[in-house]
């Protein structure tokens, strides 16, 4: 349940990125999702994979380059979904860093509302 309140939120944040950064653009909520579980995929997927190729560059640049890499998965992923576009690289960039921002505060409140489970 947690899992699916976190997706339609996240889509809705991909969607208030879009409203706020004309650089982001979505065509309607059904494109969001669809989005947003693309975006969470390449997050669980992808990110952890490139993070370890690039993590000589990331050391020297301090962990700046991991916002290179969000900005990859984010340009990436609007280049394979249709309703779903970013105008460039930097756009990419502004557009996941308020993403993630946003995806960062929905994880937090439902952390609250959702405490994890302890077995006993």
């Amino acid at each position: 349940m947690k899992w699916i309140i976190k997706w339609m939120l996240c889509a809705a944040a991909l969607l208030l990125v879009a409203q706020i950064y004309s650089g982001v653009q979505l065509q309607n909520f059904g494109a969001a999702l669809i989005a947003a579980l693309v975006l969470g995929l390449f997050n669980t997927l992808l990110r952890p994979v490139l993070l370890l190729l690039t993590l000589p560059i990331t050391l020297v640049t301090l962990g700046l380059f991991v916002f290179v890499i969000h900005a990859a998965l984010f340009w990436a992923a609007s280049g394979m979904l249709d309703g779903f576009a970013v105008d460039g690289f930097e756009s990419a960039l502004i557009g996941s860093v308020f993403y993630s921002l946003l995806c960062i505060v929905i994880d937090s409140a439902l952390e609250q509302l959702f405490p994890p489970q302890r077995l006993h």
